[in-house]
């Protein structure tokens, strides 16, 4: 089965460039990349889409791949994009699953596109940078802490932390690093060429982490799973904990021994019970 590339062309000139894997058949469940990446579905999750009647859907976020940047962009950008991108395939509705900082804009999209969306999974997502109650940065590595607050203290200082050549140290976990020598060393062909075209679309991704949501996760009404590792030290897991006390239809899982990479290794589990969560529901079926 072959990914099928395409372009999104939006009313205020940009382009989106899209990934569709698996035509009209199945469930379409859009993925959310994580920073830096590009879009392309995960295809260490194929086998399992497949036999679980999904159909993977995916975007470049602005400023990656083929993308237009959009300097500025928020996680209602990111719906509002979602939106055109299924609207372009025709569908009504889709489940959402996303990792890292695409688990964050998964929840944000899934609570700002509503009945659009029948269920989320999330893997080490971000919580709200304005989430009460939770140190957002406790646990975090000291790279992942400069180059957020860098972020918070606006794009001028982004630009130029990004600008000095600091190196990022995510400091992953044996796990990780495991993780990133078999099922997931994948990731290699998403990462590099989004580091390749450039720190633009990294740059509006962590601006985007720093600025409000436009949304609660108390405004989403489909079923969500929170999937963490508890050695990650790039998202802390407090994050997810949060996220699901606050999110209404919510399962929290805690894989104590995952850092922020293997964690992916739960991702299939994710898609089992996403598939449990959607039941018969498809893309075309009425919002209940």
């Amino acid at each position: 089965m072959t990914v099928a590339e395409f372009d999104v062309s939006l009313p205020d000139g940009r382009t989106l460039h899209a990934y569709d894997r698996g035509g009209a058949g199945g469930l379409p469940v859009l993925w959310h990349h994580g920073t830096p990446n590009i879009g392309a579905p995960p295809e260490p999750l194929f086998e399992s889409a497949d036999r679980l009647g999904l159909r993977w859907i995916s975007y470049d976020r602005p400023g990656y791949g083929g993308s237009t940047r959009l300097p500025g962009r928020t996680m209602t950008t990111a719906a509002a994009d979602t939106a055109a991108v299924i609207d372009a395939l025709g569908l009504d509705r889709i489940a959402v699953v996303g990792h890292s900082g695409g688990a964050s804009h998964a929840v944000a999209t899934a609570a700002l596109l509503g009945d659009r969306v029948l269920a989320v999974v999330s893997l080490a997502a971000l919580a709200p940078y304005s989430a009460v109650g939770l140190d957002w940065f406790d646990g975090m590595t000291a790279s992942g802490v400069t180059s957020l607050r860098a972020a918070a203290a606006g794009r001028t200082e982004k630009e130029r932390q990004e600008a000095s050549g600091v190196d990022y140290d995510p400091e992953f976990t044996a796990a990780d690093l495991a993780s990133l020598a078999g099922t997931w060393a994948w990731l290699g062909q998403v990462v590099g060429p989004a580091v390749a075209g450039g720190p633009g679309g990294l740059i509006d991704d962590d601006m985007t982490y720093v600025a409000s949501w436009g949304c609660q996760p108390q405004q989403l009404t489909a079923p969500a799973l929170f999937l963490h590792g508890g050695q990650d030290r790039v998202v802390p897991s407090a994050h997810s904990v949060w996220l699901a006390q606050h999110t209404p239809d919510a399962e929290l899982r805690l894989s104590a021994d995952d850092g922020h990479i293997s964690v992916l290794e739960q991702a299939a589990a994710g898609l089992e019970w996403l598939r449990s969560a959607t039941g018969s529901r498809s893309a075309t079926s009425p919002p209940s």
